[in-house]
């Protein structure tokens, strides 16, 4: 149906005289119905909500009375029926409907008030079983939320407590309904039985070991709409469940860029979530200094010391909670967003102190590590599994003469980490876990390494000991040539090069320690 055909349709106000109540999420129930009641609509209603309105004072039928047949099945049949859906599916309009109910003693309804069992919390449960999910799989709900959205024209449909007061406004001063506010609630209703359905959809492919379906449906709720994308002539809103990660309880509205930064940061800290204090610095969604010491204090100084120039205006994450000694040391340059998984009463009272300044605690990291992404090209989307996956412990193999000691072995370790978050082609040196030049998202390796160099002379550190990482293999000896004219001693990188044998055979001129991981970690 396109645009023009809507204005066949009624565009009267729609009395509310005979309402289906059904609900899981049972927010604001009562005051709503009483008030449905107050102007003299007649309630009918299911099981739980029957009882609830009961409970309440307010009169109210049971749907069995209506269809003359008793609730089965364990509460898994009750409103399918004619005399349920024949009174929703009815066009007040047409003569011929309106005479065929009629004709069945069954009366229209002017409202649906539903929402659906609650299907994605049960499957985000820890423990969920398969029979738990498929319990709280609605089949009745969705049944009269599509059949009302249908019917818009003579019924409307309320899928959710946060429409309660726009009807009760809207019938208290229209005597009714509008046809504006039931096609609105009739979109509202097909976007979440569509979203719904999604959920049901991914999670039964998902239990059978489906991870690439051949047809992908998402579906995200709306979380806010931003004040412009990358740039402000671009409109952008912000849609998913942000909210279960992070806390934005400080400062300004996230911004679009805001966001992708946010999520370079988490992706980064989920890999040092368990180890000792943490400090990542990000810039336009890659790392610029990264440390882990004895302390945050320590970890931010080291970090810090990485690159002086890129921090001013980027985002500083820990994994630890923030205290008052590591927060001041952060405040000594402007940092526009800040995130801890907690933070301490004095060092929120002095990080507040900058209005702007974006505050937010960070949680729930693990789901992180079990997700998937996109991302839209011409014509569709790109769909893979998020690169989360950590370097097993023996899962590397030596490939040189000489072996790396466990000094290097661990800044390997560390660096291997910070370099699958830089944007190819990345280079990492690191000494002491702490990085000392980072270079990426050039069009050759080599530029890579030199950009990384140049960083450290430029912020006069010594590269001498350090170790290397590359996110891809070198194609050719020259990368190793000029790690070790920097000073680097050792190298982690995925191996896989036509030309590996001469960048070992370099590696073993120069003394270097080489590991290959056997996986390559580009970020485009």
């Amino acid at each position: 149906m396109n645009t023009t055909d809507l204005n066949s349709f009624s565009k009267s106000v729609l009395p509310v005289k005979r309402v289906l109540l059904s609900v899981t999420d049972k927010a604001g129930l009562e005051s709503f119905a009483g008030a449905l009641n107050a102007s003299g609509a007649e309630l009918i209603s299911t099981g739980g909500t029957a009882a609830r309105l009961r409970s309440a004072g307010l009169k109210v039928r049971d749907v069995s009375e209506i269809t003359g047949f008793p609730e089965c099945l364990d509460g898994r049949v009750k409103t399918l029926h004619p005399s349920v859906h024949g009174g929703i599916l009815a066009r007040k309009n047409n003569t011929s409907d309106m005479q065929t109910i009629q004709d069945l003693e069954i009366k229209p309804f002017d409202l649906i008030v539903v929402n659906l069992y609650p299907f994605r919390e049960t499957i985000a449960r820890p423990g969920c079983s398969v029979e738990e999910a498929i319990e709280n799989i609605d089949i009745g709900g969705p049944a009269m939320i599509r059949a009302a959205a249908k019917n818009f024209d003579s019924v409307c449909v309320v899928t959710s407590p946060d429409q309660y007061e726009i009807l009760t406004n809207e019938i208290d001063e229209f005597g009714g309904i509008r046809y504006e506010t039931r096609l609105a609630f009739a979109r509202e209703a097909f976007s979440k039985t569509a979203q719904y359905d999604s959920w049901i959809s991914t999670y039964l492919g998902r239990t059978s070991g489906e991870s690439l379906p051949e047809r992908l449906t998402l579906a995200f709720d709306k979380s806010g709409d931003l004040r412009y994308g990358e740039n402000p002539h671009q409109a952008a809103g912000v849609y998913g469940i942000q909210h279960e990660l992070i806390d934005c309880f400080h400062g300004k509205q996230l911004s679009y860029n805001n966001y992708l930064d946010v999520e370079a940061a988490l992706n980064l800290a989920v890999l040092f979530k368990d180890d000792e204090p943490t400090c990542i610095i990000i810039k336009h969604t890659n790392p610029c200094g990264i440390a882990t010491a004895g302390s945050l204090t320590e970890a931010w100084l080291k970090a810090f010391e990485t690159d002086k120039n890129s921090p001013f205006g980027g985002i500083v994450i820990v994994n630890r909670i923030l205290e008052i000694e590591a927060a001041r040391a952060i405040d000594t340059i402007f940092t526009e967003i800040i995130l801890a998984p907690a933070y301490s009463e004095d060092a929120l009272e002095l990080l507040k102190a900058k209005a702007n300044r974006r505050l937010i605690i960070y949680r729930n990291t693990d789901m992180l590590k079990s997700s998937w992404n996109s991302r839209g090209i011409f014509g569709g989307i790109l769909y893979q599994q998020s690169d989360l996956e950590d370097l097993e412990k023996g899962s590397h193999k030596t490939v040189t003469e000489r072996r790396p000691t466990p000094d290097e072995l661990r800044d390997m370790e560390f660096a291997w980490k910070v370099v699958r978050r830089v944007s190819s082609n990345a280079i990492v040196f690191a000494r002491n876990r702490q990085t000392l030049g980072i270079g990426g998202g050039q069009t050759s390796r080599v530029e890579s390494s030199r950009i990384a160099v140049e960083k450290a002379a430029r912020e006069q550190l010594d590269l001498r000991n350090s170790v290397i990482a590359s996110d891809a293999f070198f194609p050719f000896a020259d990368g190793i040539e000029a790690a070790a004219r920097a000073g680097a001693t050792a190298v982690i990188q995925p191996g896989g090069s036509m030309r590996d044998q001469e960048v070992i055979d370099a590696a073993n001129r120069h003394g270097m320690a080489m590991v290959f991981t056997g996986r390559r970690h580009f970020r485009h």
